[in-house]
C-alpha cells in the first residue's frame, strides 16, 4: 500500500471502531461546548467537566460571562492548566460573541479563529461537534501519537501534521478520523502502553508490538 491507500484503510477501520464519534466534554448548547473546549487546551477533558458545573452554573450564558469577574471566574476553574489566562479569554470571548456575532457562534472557521481562546484545533472541534462541518483535521496530543506511529506524517508541528493527515485523506473522512483518532489514542493507543494486541490498526500499523 502506499500512504494515501493506508491512510483510507486507516480511516475505515477507525470509522467502523467509531462510527459516531463525540467529544467527552460534557455540554448543552452551543455555549457550554464553546467554553469547555476553550478550557481544555492543555488539560484533559476529565478535569474539564469537573469545573464547568459550576462555572455554568454561576454564568449560564453568553451574557453572564461576559459581565463576568476575572478573579471569580478564575476560582471556578482554578483547578485547568493556566486558568488565569483562559478566565480572562473566555470573558473577552463571550463579550466578542454577544458584539461581533449577535450572540451566536459563528459558522465559518475565519470567525470562529477571531475569538480570544480559539485557535485552528478548537475551531476545528467546535464546527465538527455541533454541526458536522470539517474544514479540517483536529490535531490534538493523541493524533499526533496515532498518526507518527501509523508512519502517516514525521511532523512535530500541529499544523503540519494536519496539513499531511488532510492530503492524504478525502474531506469526507475527516470528521470521523478527528473523532475516532482521539479515542482511539486515549483508550487504546496509549502514550505509554498502546494496545496493540486489542487495536483494529495492528495488522497495518508499522508501530505495532515496537512501541
Amino acid at each position: 500500500m502506499d500512504k494515501k491507500e493506508q491512510a483510507e484503510k486507516v480511516a475505515l477501520l477507525l470509522q467502523k471502531e467509531q462510527p459516531h464519534p463525540k467529544t467527552e466534554l460534557t455540554h448543552l448548547d452551543e455555549y457550554q461546548l464553546a467554553i469547555a473546549v476553550m478550557l481544555s487546551a492543555q488539560t484533559t477533558d476529565k478535569k474539564v467537566n469537573q469545573v464547568t458545573p459550576a462555572l455554568f452554573a454561576k454564568y449560564p450564558d453568553w451574557e453572564a460571562l461576559a459581565s463576568g469577574d476575572v478573579t471569580e471566574v478564575a476560582g471556578l476553574i482554578r483547578q485547568v492548566n493556566f486558568h488565569k489566562g483562559k478566565a480572562q479569554r473566555i470573558i473577552e470571548a463571550a463579550r466578542t460573541v454577544l458584539t461581533s456575532f449577535n450572540g451566536a457562534l459563528p459558522h465559518e472557521m475565519t470567525q470562529l479563529t477571531k475569538l480570544p481562546g480559539v485557535a485552528r484545533k478548537s475551531a476545528n472541534v467546535i464546527m465538527q461537534e455541533l454541526w458536522g462541518v470539517a474544514e479540517g483535521i483536529v490535531v490534538d496530543t493523541h493524533v499526533s501519537r496515532v498518526s507518527a506511529r501509523l508512519g502517516l506524517t514525521s511532523q512535530k508541528d500541529p499544523k503540519k501534521i494536519e496539513e499531511d493527515l488532510m492530503s492524504l485523506l478525502p474531506k469526507k473522512y475527516w470528521r470521523n478520523f478527528s473523532g475516532s483518532t482521539v479515542l482511539h489514542g486515549r483508550y487504546v493507543c496509549t502514550a505509554r502502553k498502546p494496545k496493540c494486541s486489542e487495536c483494529v490498526l495492528n495488522e497495518i500499523c508499522p508501530s505495532a508490538y515496537k512501541v
